[in-house]
């Protein structure tokens, strides 16, 4: 059986403290294929985001592996672009340098600087972003921001592109827009999308499948749900479908129920 584009085998990670080791994830296994969209979701303090960070290559390994495309991975890497729920622009530089900025170190010495330019237009025009490549980051919304944040990160041409929550401080109109124009994106390029998130409806609409995480310490993955709906989905059209609603239900069951946080 050939392996998972990304595999995540038998990960431990634990951080020094003062009485001995934290352990915060243990014996974490998932295999995600390439182009798939998968969420992670839990109660706060379940390792989420140190997950993610570790397929990133920000947090070390205790014990395990994460193998992508048949290398380990040990360290950051263009192979891997991250967008986190601060968008992390640049203040000084234009939206337009921005992006410019990551295809230059990505892509110098690969594309001449006719192409860097093309490229870096082509990923803005992706996320609709073409009209503000002169503003700075101060003159443009938080939603504007996060484009572009996207922009960034799909520009180095990852092979997975890693959201941590990129839509937790946006409001709620702001938020669905972004969600349509990512799932018209993943649609479009068949990228392969590992995403943190706390929003049970957002997970149900943009993934293929829904990674469950049991609550920390040593949290690991306690159930994972396939979301079998058809795409293109339109979130007007969910609302009321029988799929949906089911797997909405399924992970609020589990959350809120069998791994209830106390207040």
């Amino acid at each position: 059986m050939p392996k998972a584009f990304l595999s995540i085998e038998a990960l431990g990670v634990s951080f020094p403290g003062r009485t001995g080791a934290n352990e915060v994830l243990r014996d974490v296994n998932l295999q995600i294929d390439e182009g798939e969209f998968v969420s992670i979701i839990g109660h706060s303090g379940c390792g989420k985001s140190t997950l993610l960070n570790v397929v990133a290559g920000l947090v070390p390994i205790t014990t395990g592996a994460v193998i992508l495309d048949h290398s380990a991975v040990e360290a950051p890497g263009p192979d891997r672009a991250v967008v986190f729920q601060n968008h992390s622009l640049l203040p000084w530089l234009s939206v337009y340098e921005n992006v410019r900025l990551a295809v230059d170190k990505v892509f110098r010495g690969k594309k001449n600087g006719r192409e860097r330019h093309e490229w870096a237009m082509e990923n803005l025009a992706l996320v609709q972003m073409t009209h503000a490549v002169d503003k700075r980051p101060s003159e443009i919304s938080g939603g504007m921001k996060q484009r572009v944040g996207i922009a960034r990160a799909l520009a180095i041409q990852p092979k997975v592109l890693l959201l941590d929550e990129p839509f937790g401080a946006l409001d709620a109109l702001t938020r669905a827009h972004l969600q349509d124009s990512v799932m018209e994106i993943h649609a479009k390029l068949k990228n392969t999308v590992l995403m943190i998130t706390h929003d049970v409806d957002e997970a149900a609409l943009l993934s293929d499948r829904i990674v469950m995480m049991t609550n920390g310490p040593a949290a690991t993955i306690g159930e994972v749900l396939r979301v079998g709906l058809a795409r293109p989905r339109r979130r007007l059209e969910l609302a009321t479908d029988g799929d949906y609603l089911r797997a909405r239900k399924s992970v609020l069951e589990f959350l809120y129920a069998r791994h209830a946080v106390a207040a």
